[in-house]
């Protein structure tokens, strides 16, 4: 799952070597942790969200398809 939005989300910023996700496991969820260059956490966001909806509606999908309960969260 961390290659799948790294690979997304690399698509989508101008400095893909910034793009770093980490995972935290949490005893009913998987935190995932989108880490982009400052310059970039813009056109991850998207115009009013919906760029970081769509991830997290693709992650929670694949998640699913796992039994897993899955987070997306981007960090500063």
């Amino acid at each position: 799952m961390d290659e799948l939005l790294e690979f997304l989300a690399k698509s989508l910023v101008d400095d893909p070597d910034a793009v770093s996700v980490g995972s935290i496991h949490e005893e009913d969820a998987v935190v995932l942790e989108l880490h982009v260059g400052e310059e970039d956490a813009g056109q991850v966001i998207g115009r009013r969200g919906r760029t970081i909806t769509a991830l997290r509606t693709v992650m929670r999908a694949v998640g699913a398809s796992q039994d897993q309960r899955v987070l997306v969260d981007l960090v500063d």
